[in-house]
């Protein structure tokens, strides 16, 4: 595994980059915006419409286990490599996530904890995301980016997976704060689920 890349990078620092050209090989950007059927928003609409120079499309429905009854189920080693090597990243990539979300940051810290998950330190989420980027005035396009396949190789740290028994375990005999992100009306109860039986957990393990 090599050296991590900054959790964070800023609009400022990533048009530099578009800027000069650089965007290629060495350095991939992934549009992963993705929102709730109750958002009324298409990402790959949106993506086709507008974009950052250079970026390519990264849907977390297509990269998951399609053959599991719950929503984005993570995928195989085997499907994310072939899935992130077919939009030219390589485990040399510095890879710069990002979305389109209102909030900022939605679906794209998702894709940056996967890259993490599958042996890829070098990830970074553009700060602010693309709403970010169009309120400083950076270039936008609707012009797709095709790079070339290339080869990567993910290696999945299972430790940082926990399965249905594992938390169940968890409640008897406790080994990790379970933390859950839902809003905090969904938390108490007091407000319907988006899907009808999806509950969402996520599970703090400590990363060096």
């Amino acid at each position: 595994m090599g050296m991590q890349s900054q959790a964070l990078v800023t609009s400022r620092w990533l048009g530099n980059m578009v800027k000069r050209n650089l965007v290629g090989p060495s350095l991939r950007i992934l549009d992963t915006s993705w929102f709730l059927p109750m958002m009324n928003r298409d990402g790959k609409k949106e993506f086709a419409q507008t974009h950052i120079p250079g970026a390519s499309h990264f849907d977390i429905d297509d990269c998951s286990d399609r053959t599991s009854q719950f929503d984005h189920t993570l995928p195989s080693e085997e499907l994310f490599s072939d899935y992130v090597g077919h939009h030219g990243i390589s485990n040399d990539s510095h890879v710069i996530v990002y979305d389109a979300s209102d909030f900022g940051a939605f679906s794209c810290t998702r894709v940056w904890w996967m890259f993490r998950l599958f042996g890829q330190p070098k990830v970074s989420v553009l700060n602010g995301g693309f709403r970010s980027w169009v309120k400083e005035g950076h270039p936008v396009t609707d012009q797709c980016s095709r790079p070339q396949p290339v080869k990567f190789k993910a290696k999945m740290n299972r430790e940082w997976v926990k399965s249905f028994e594992d938390i169940t375990e968890n409640i008897t005999t406790p080994q990790y704060q379970v933390v859950d992100v839902r809003p905090y009306a969904r938390f108490l109860g007091k407000e319907a689920e988006p899907r009808e039986g999806n509950v969402h957990v996520h599970v703090h393990v400590p990363t060096t």
